[in-house]
């Protein structure tokens, strides 16, 4: 009984790498120039939002620090 289990237990095993095996031969991988390009959008979008990020932070820093500030 224990040993049906373990050889389903290992035919599962061999049947999920054999796909895996299967699904990555069917990657397309993307060349150099596309790679390049690709990782400066990603470095530039990123830059760009965390300058967007910051300045907002420094914006609503300085709003509630001048409302906390106000005396009425």
């Amino acid at each position: 009984m224990g040993d049906s289990a373990k050889a389903e237990g290992t035919s599962r095993i061999t049947k999920f790498w054999t796909g895996v095996k299967a699904e990555f031969k069917k990657i397309t991988w993307p060349n150099k120039d596309a790679l390049l390009k690709q990782s400066v959008a990603v470095v530039i979008i990123s830059v760009v939002i965390g300058a967007i990020i910051t300045i907002l932070d420094f914006g609503l820093q300085y709003g509630v620090d001048f409302l906390t500030t106000l005396k009425f």
